[in-house]
């Protein structure tokens, strides 16, 4: 899941996106309501953070835009704003949720996870099935033939993309961005090793590999017998 920070202090947001990626989240982040305003118009977020206090735009106003442009991506405001009416403010602009500042990383996950709990509309939006793998993108569990496989955060993402993908090759620099979030280094192995740690936990103890190599292109997840 791809979440959206949209704030201008950076050491809250570096606390914050730091914590998501260990959650398992990719992550973008801007400073102001502009940039953040055009990722969303382009870019299906599964959540957004914004704080009201940006320079030019206020978050406020770049949460209206998005409900007027028909953008329902699930919005947390974060402010520093603890009356009741900046709360109701807040809402009735089309924000879904309200977080005060100071906040814990804790109760700011535990929001994230609740409202994505609530906008999801349907059983095939919260769960991927594919090759008889089973990964909850709310519980973060994965079975693969009824037997749980543990993962950890990075190789959980990497397996939601690779499933969100399935047949189709995804190149070592489309990993990089979506898990990292920063061009790649042709000299880094970093997705190589992530991978290969991802399939030895899918693939191993299987009959069928799910996770195929493409030498010098990327990696595909498909069934044996499926052309690439």
């Amino acid at each position: 899941m791809r979440i959206l920070i949209v704030e201008d202090d950076d050491k809250i947001a570096s606390f914050v996106a730091r914590g998501l990626r260990e959650a398992g989240f990719a992550v973008d982040h801007v400073t102001t309501a502009e940039e953040g305003l055009g990722l969303a118009s382009t870019v299906p977020y599964d959540a957004a953070i914004v704080d009201i206090m940006l320079p030019g735009m206020d978050g406020l106003s770049m949460i209206s835009q998005m409900r007027s442009g028909g953008i329902n991506t699930p919005v947390i405001i974060l402010s520093a704003k603890r009356s009741v009416e900046d709360r109701v403010k807040g809402l009735q602009t089309g924000g879904d949720d309200y977080l005060v500042k100071p906040f814990s990383f804790s109760e700011l996950l535990a929001r994230i996870q609740a409202l994505l709990r609530r906008t999801t509309m349907s059983r095939e939006t919260t769960v991927l099935e594919f090759g008889g793998v089973r990964l909850d993108l709310l519980s973060h569990e994965v079975f693969r033939d009824g037997r749980r496989i543990d993962l950890k955060p990075k190789e959980f993402a990497l397996l939601e993309y690779l499933m969100r993908n399935h047949g189709r090759v995804v190149t070592r620099a489309m990993i990089m961005e979506h898990l990292w979030n920063y061009d790649f280094d042709p000299q880094t192995n970093v997705v190589d090793v992530l991978v290969c740690r991802l399939r030895d936990r899918i693939d191993r103890g299987f009959d069928r590999k799910l996770i195929h190599t493409l030498r010098g292109v990327g990696y595909v997840l498909k069934e044996p017998e499926e052309d690439t």
